[in-house]
């Protein structure tokens, strides 16, 4: 808990609107693929076919789509940030996997790997200043 307090309290003192705005468009990105995979469930039974030996199909085919329309949500308001974020971390692994272990697609791949890089910055960064979370924080 105090390692969380003390990168609260170092996000908070260097917060910067290219940071907040990074965040959003990270939620929107994961939205949108949420809203994506949802209208298109045939390509994402399709692009998890690689992994369908390691893990339940179904299990992952309901749990990509809530976790992007709801995480990409809470990202974008900056409101859960970290959590959201350790829900989309599996997820994007699994995105970068399936580029290696299935068909290679260098423009997902590189796609997949950035939002995952990003992703890990903003689990330790937290959503900063300008979020939901800073908000109702300063309300307490």
């Amino acid at each position: 808990m105090e390692t969380i307090k003390h990168l609260n309290k170092w996000a908070n003192a260097h917060t910067y609107y290219s940071l907040d705005i990074i965040r959003i468009i990270l939620g929107g990105f994961i939205f949108y693929k949420g809203l994506y995979f949802m209208s298109n469930s045939l390509l994402l039974a399709h692009l998890i076919e690689p992994l369908k030996n390691y893990v339940g199909e179904v299990i992952l085919l309901h749990y990509v789509v809530p976790a992007h329309i709801l995480g990409g949500i809470l990202i974008i308001f900056g409101l859960l940030t970290r959590w959201a974020l350790i829900a989309q971390v599996p997820i994007l692994i699994g995105a970068v996997l399936i580029n290696i272990l299935g068909d290679m697609h260098i423009g997902n791949l590189i796609t997949a790997s950035i939002a995952l890089l990003i992703a890990v910055f903003f689990i330790f960064y937290g959503s900063g200043k300008h979020s939901a979370d800073y908000y109702f924080k300063m309300q307490q």
